[in-house]
């Protein structure tokens, strides 16, 4: 008998772990989830390095010792510990990456979330990033925000593979998927082959329901809380919506003739934050051909123990889909504000982890100086 996370493989969905740190990678247990539990990739950001960095007792007090002896800043000793794991991640899932052309055995590395709103350097650290870690299978994560699409585009340009991340609007994806496609054309146009650049997009899941289920309790009408826990899933469905859309267009069909991959859509944040809800919910809801759902290891495990996988979940729901947005608009939720509101926060958190991360590793080494 197929395990669920068998039957959400055999189902078109690349399941990635949403964590990574040294001892993960040492003790073996990265390399079990591949071969127990069909992890074909990894997502790192700030905060899971925040907490593999802070908490890895002994995991990374050798090399920040050599690091502070050879008088390294904070932000190059971070740099150094994050894309040797990265690195080391990356060569565990080779066999993933050599296995299925490319598409999967990722492994995600993001740019400093400080630069969030600065093109340039989020151009420039993304390349330092892709040439330290120097594997063919990373995914430089860079965000979304006004200031990220034209990074994007222009990554992408260059031949480098992108995971673009804090997606929450469907106008902010259709942006994502532009940006994309005129990288690709950019790089056909310069004879780079595009066959080799690959990218996903990173649709957050959780944190929507988190910020519309806050203001529907606000309304506090019976229609209001009828609607409760439900945008979240619509709007990953409606991205899917958009993705098979577009990526049908002859834009996009041009450079898919001439070797282009898809970007695969990607749910993200798939932890789910009310306790009332299964620990399941955005991965049996999300269910479709071609795309990624990066977990945490709860989540990961949940599936596993009883996640009931039936299937495409998502294709012909998307008239439903539509109607919650409709439903939220008639109560009063401005959808539009909330994807603001979580895009700012999201940017305002990873900063805050990267700067918790900033704080532990300068301790470590003023430690290791003593």
């Amino acid at each position: 008998m197929s395990t669920p996370t068998e039957k959400l493989a055999a189902a078109g969905v690349s399941i990635w772990l949403d964590d990574l740190s040294r001892s993960r990678i040492t003790s073996g247990n990265l390399a079990e989830l591949i071969e127990t539990r069909n992890v074909t990739g990894v997502t790192t950001n700030p905060t899971i390095f925040q907490g593999a960095i802070g908490g890895g007792g002994d995991s990374y007090s050798s090399q920040l010792s050599e690091l502070a002896a050879g008088g390294a800043s904070v932000d190059d000793a971070i740099f150094a510990a994050t894309t040797d794991d990265v690195r080391d991640a990356a060569d565990i899932f080779r066999p993933v990456f050599d296995a299925t052309g490319g598409v999967d055995g990722r492994v995600s590395i993001e740019v400093s979330p400080d630069l969030a709103h600065d093109t340039d350097e989020t151009i420039a650290q993304a390349r330092q990033l892709h040439e330290r870690v120097a594997r063919e299978n990373v995914l430089i994560k860079i965000p979304a925000t006004k200031a990220g699409l034209p990074a994007i585009t222009e990554v992408i340009a260059s031949g480098i593979s992108v995971n673009v991340t804090l997606i929450f609007s469907l106008e902010r994806y259709a942006e994502v998927i532009d940006a994309y496609l005129t990288g690709l054309e950019r790089a056909k146009d310069s004879g780079i082959d595009i066959s080799k650049i690959h990218s996903v997009a990173s649709f957050f899941v959780s944190r929507v329901d988190t910020e519309v289920d806050k203001r529907l309790k606000a309304i506090g009408t019976d229609e209001a809380a009828a609607l409760t826990s439900l945008a979240g899933v619509a709007n990953a469905r409606l991205a899917y919506e958009l993705y098979e859309q577009k990526f049908a267009e002859d834009r996009a069909r041009t450079l898919i003739d001439a070797g282009a991959n898809l970007q695969r859509p990607l749910w993200a944040s798939t932890g789910v934050k009310d306790p009332a809800l299964p620990d399941t919910l955005y991965v049996t809801e999300l269910v479709a051909p071609g795309t990624v759902n990066t977990m945490p290891e709860k989540t990961l495990q949940a599936t596993f123990d009883h996640g009931e996988i039936a299937g495409d979940t998502i294709t012909g729901t998307y008239a439903a889909a539509h109607k919650v947005f409709d439903d939220l608009a008639g109560v009063g939720v401005d959808f539009a504000d909330v994807t603001q509101v979580l895009e700012d926060e999201g940017v305002e958190k990873f900063i805050a982890s990267w700067h918790d991360l900033q704080k532990t590793v300068a301790d470590a080494l003023a430690e290791a100086t003593r």
